[in-house]
């Protein structure tokens, strides 16, 4: 039975012309027809396990709503583009903080290997608040998708529900299922606070805000685990918010008792807190010890040159590369949630305790 124009919220007619209101995903439909997304794109990809009568609903349902589907059935249909398309939010993905940078641009090496071109598109925040898809899936120019530092889980499920391929690298997100590569942040920030700890400190706080990203509270946790198993105090007031509500890191405000010792979320952060220590009569390490986690840029533009954790971009990069050209070839292939070690990498400016 075809659906009132009241009940397609979707489209509007105006001086005889039917228009979209907003972009329609595999979600809208398979909810108007109480079936599964995973169904949806079975049926509009043409693929197998869909009966023909459902399939037929589907497609009629899809054109109805205005879902851009056509042009994605007709890629599959001819091939692959070898395009795979790479998102990272815009305020990652700038000089100050080259990290995705640098990843990126070990991404387009490794997927040059492989014979695909990388298309890259940064997401910015208005786009992120407004749920917009990148233009490259809306014209249907890449085969998979690289979520490059963590966006917002509305936006990513906007992602999943458009059917691609996608992995997300260097975070996840445990309300969406879809395959993800980190770093080993828990265990890395353990490894660090408990070289502060053998080193003689024993009041130490922790610099990030924990809400900010999955790595971040990652850190954070794997920094509380050493403090319990060691029996040192956790105190609220040493954990110290670095960012702003849109994840632009700013201002540190230094707590009015000052522990011995910071442990920073990233080497970005540190680089900011050494800067203010000093500004304010600290000495880095004879006062304050301070450690970070990256072994990016900042580690050894921070005077002293940061201890730190070195997390191995090359391994995650490749690592997910070839597990989205497989995704691609198989697409019934799941990595997972695969986590890559780093490593300790000491340098000066930790000072041992008596």
């Amino acid at each position: 039975m075809a659906e009132s124009k009241t009940e397609m919220a979707e489209i509007f007619e105006r001086d005889g012309i039917v228009s979209i209101k907003k972009n329609v995903t595999m979600s809208d439909i398979a909810k108007r027809l109480h079936v599964s997304t995973v169904t949806v794109s079975k049926a509009l990809s043409d693929k197998d396990g869909v009966s023909q009568e459902l399939r037929t609903k589907i497609k009629q349902l899809a054109q109805q709503m205005g879902y851009r589907y056509h042009t994605v059935a007709k890629a599959m249909k001819e091939g692959i583009t070898y395009n795979i398309g790479i998102v990272v939010i815009e305020r990652f993905f700038n000089f100050t903080n080259s990290f995705y940078l640098n990843m990126y641009q070990q991404m387009i090496k490794h997927l040059t290997r492989h014979k695909y071109y990388g298309i890259l598109e940064i997401i910015s925040l208005e786009m992120e608040e407004n749920l917009q898809l990148p233009n490259m899936l809306q014209d249907s120019k890449v085969d998979g998708l690289i979520a490059l530092g963590q966006l917002h889980g509305n936006y990513m499920q906007k992602l999943k529900d458009t059917g691609i391929p996608l992995i997300m690298l260097d975070f996840y997100d445990k309300n969406i299922d879809a395959d993800s590569i980190t770093s080993d942040n828990f265990y890395g920030s353990y490894m660090v606070t408990n070289y502060l700890i053998e080193n003689g400190h024993r009041d130490i706080a922790y610099v990030g805000d924990i809400y900010a990203t999955s790595s971040i509270l990652d850190r954070y946790l794997g920094y509380m685990k050493a403090l319990l198993e060691s029996r040192l105090e956790l105190r609220p007031d040493w954990v110290i918010k670095d960012r702003d509500a849109q994840g632009w890191i700013g201002d540190i405000t230094l707590p009015k008792e000052m522990p011995t010792a910071f442990v920073c979320n990233c080497d970005q952060t540190a680089y900011q807190l050494v800067n203010v220590l000093l500004a304010q009569g600290w000495k880095v390490p004879d006062d304050i010890s301070v450690v970070g986690f990256d072994n990016y840029m900042y580690a050894t533009l921070t005077v002293p040159h940061l201890t730190t954790v070195e997390v191995e971009t090359e391994e995650m990069v490749c690592t997910a590369v070839e597990a989205m050209v497989r995704k691609i070839r198989e697409p019934g292939y799941r990595l997972g949630r695969k986590v890559i070690g780093g490593r300790l990498i000491v340098r000066d400016s930790v000072r041992k305790r008596e």
